[in-house]
């Protein structure tokens, strides 16, 4: 059995795909990225093969995305994350969903992604020059209201009040503002629909400059974040489609990428 494996090295987190001959998906794994990138994408990748008790040599292609694609030299080909998140998408979509604007969160950056009616990108923006609005502004949240990350979401739909106004749109003042608002007494329910909903607003505006269409993907880590994906929906005024493990479809998207290079690869031995 031939193996395809799809590497996205981001920001905080290195994702890895495993897929078979067939495209389907063998394995998964999430591995923290930290500052040793190549070192910590070794280990990604070997512990994902030794829990899918695959060899190395078994995997004939592998593509590699995301921030530090570049440093992963052991990838047959790199490619950017736009690319592999429109792939992945379209892989992870149900049956009969049409993509045609995807938004992702990373942990440093925001994108909004405008698929054509063959599932190309056609067109994009990005956020990557203040941390509001990613992953790192709902670590910081999360940290100042002492909370797990995975509790903003359910804390938000404990909301029984209006959520806060969070006017600060620098991550730094945002804390001083999220300190003060608990200081005052406000409930940590409010501050956090107060801070999705401020995240929404970001995203509505970049979603604005890149021309967002109906059939909306949101993936990314924080997409597993239900208070927030509320949020977008109420500020979009559109539904949103939420993968079931929205942290790896551009991993994913790295992996079709990969079977596909393969047999690209062997038309051309052929030849």
């Amino acid at each position: 059995m031939n193996y395809f494996a799809g590497v996205d090295i981001g920001s905080t987190a290195i994702k890895t795909v495993l897929i078979d001959e067939k495209g389907a998906v063998v394995g998964r794994r999430l591995y923290p990225t930290g500052s040793h990138y190549h070192q910590n994408t070794q280990e990604a990748l070997g512990s994902l093969l030794r829990e899918c008790s695959v060899n190395r040599e078994e995997v004939c292609y592998m593509v590699a995305t995301g921030y530090g694609r570049k440093l992963f030299r052991e990838a047959d080909e790199t490619i950017s994350e736009i690319s592999a998140n429109a792939v992945g998408a379209a892989q992870s979509a149900a049956e009969g969903e049409t993509i045609r604007t995807i938004i992702n969160i990373g942990g440093q950056d925001s994108k909004i992604i405008v698929l054509d009616d063959d599932g190309h990108v056609k067109n994009f923006v990005m956020n990557d020059k203040c941390a509001a609005g990613t992953g790192r502004f709902l670590d910081m949240t999360a940290r100042n209201l002492g909370l797990d990350l995975q509790e903003l979401g359910v804390c938000h739909l404990h909301l029984e009040g209006v959520p806060l106004s969070i006017n600060s749109t620098c991550t730094v003042f945002a804390e001083s503002e999220i300190i003060s608002l608990l200081a005052k007494g406000h409930d940590k329910s409010e501050i956090v629909a107060g801070v999705h909903y401020s995240i929404a607003r970001r995203i509505a505006r970049l979603a604005g400059r890149a021309g967002v269409e109906d059939g909306v993907l949101f993936d990314g880590g924080p997409a597993l974040n239900q208070g927030l994906a509320q949020a977008l929906e109420d500020t979009l005024m559109r539904p949103l489609m939420v993968p079931l493990m929205p942290q790896f479809t551009t991993a994913l998207g790295a992996a079709h990428l990969a079977r596909s290079g393969a047999a690209f690869e062997a038309r051309e031995v052929c030849r």
